[in-house]
């Protein structure tokens, strides 16, 4: 183990959580894709946000604004996801913060809210951002076919990624694209060096959706229809499954339990321990709360190697799921 070491492109040196979730959302791809007549680009790129070289000194200097933040960020996962864009948008060196949770209403009813408006340095032209963290479970039976994304859903339950996506492609992108969102877009729309108001510019919307795709471990399954080639993977396996998944691995095992809403990038290395007396304490947040993200690093496997192999794991009940959401309607 070595301070130069990396996992899923975040380097050990970063021991802040925060900073160490930045560095995860730079190099973290999109889980879907939203193909048809109103395909949406995906998430900025390194190279739109200005930080292709300069990423270590860029969150170096992040670090005081961080700390001032310490305790008043978002304590929820969508939350804390919206706050690290802000963040990023805001201090990247090609890219600038307009507008954030702005409300769209008529006749004092909201219709909806747009996650955040940004412009690049060289470009007035406003840039429509929805964000979305998501981390879904695929069932090996359950509506559709294999590759139905109402199969994947959220550890809760509660959510899929079918239902999100039909959210997406019929509410929160559109909306800005409406008379009456565009109105009141065009408030937003000066840039702040500047003291008279622009010309009339073309709105470009954007989706950034970044999270992980857990895999079943007792069988296979296929990836959703629309994920993307490079989408980050783990593997999901019920309790009482736990010892004969742990037989596969070596005696050395580590585990790490990650925390909301730090479900983001891996913990540091030093902060794994055996995985037999971590999962001690990790059994009963299970029975209590339901499904747990925890994970696994094994020192024997590739140990000289600077990437170093962790696992992504969800331990769930023995009886999850005790409901899994309706398929969205079908809509013309």
């Amino acid at each position: 183990m070595t301070l130069t070491t990396t996992a899923e492109g975040v380097s050990n040196r970063l021991e802040h959580a925060v900073l160490r979730d930045l560095a995860w959302l730079l190099v973290t791809p999109d889980l879907i894709e939203l193909p048809g007549p109103n395909a949406y680009p995906g998430r900025p790129t390194r190279q739109e946000l200005g930080l292709v070289d300069s990423v270590d000194d860029w969150l170096a200097n992040l670090s005081s604004l961080v700390n001032a933040l310490d305790g008043k960020l978002a304590t929820r996962m969508g939350h804390y996801h919206e706050r690290l864009w802000h963040l990023m948008l805001d201090n990247a060196p090609n890219t600038r913060l307009l507008a954030k949770n702005l409300r769209i209403t008529q006749r004092r009813n909201t219709l909806g809210e747009l996650d955040m408006l940004y412009r690049t340095r060289d470009n007035p032209a406003p840039i429509h951002l929805e964000v979305a963290i998501k981390f879904y479970l695929g069932l090996p039976e359950g509506p559709g076919d294999a590759t139905c994304q109402s199969r994947w859903i959220g550890p809760g339950g509660l959510d899929s990624l079918a239902l999100k996506c039909s959210h997406l492609r019929h509410h929160q992108l559109p909306i800005s694209s409406t008379a009456i969102a565009q109105a009141i877009i065009a408030q937003w729309l000066s840039p702040r060096d500047l003291g008279h108001a622009p010309p009339c510019y073309p709105l470009t919307q954007r989706l950034a959706m970044p999270g992980v795709l857990f895999y079943p471990w007792h069988t296979t399954l296929p990836p959703p229809s629309g994920a993307t080639v490079d989408h980050r993977r783990g593997k999901w396996c019920y309790l009482g499954d736990w010892p004969r998944f742990a037989a596969q691995r070596s005696e050395t095992l580590k585990m790490a339990w990650l925390e909301k809403p730090h479900w983001l990038a891996p913990p540091p290395l030093d902060t794994f321990s055996s995985a037999k007396d971590y999962m001690a304490d990790v059994t009963p947040l299970i029975h209590r709360y339901g499904p747990q993200q925890v994970m696994l690093y094994d020192p024997q496997e590739r140990e000289l190697a600077e990437e170093k192999p962790l696992e992504r794991l969800v331990i769930v009940p023995d009886d999850w799921p005790r409901q899994v959401p309706l398929p969205p309607r079908a809509r013309d």
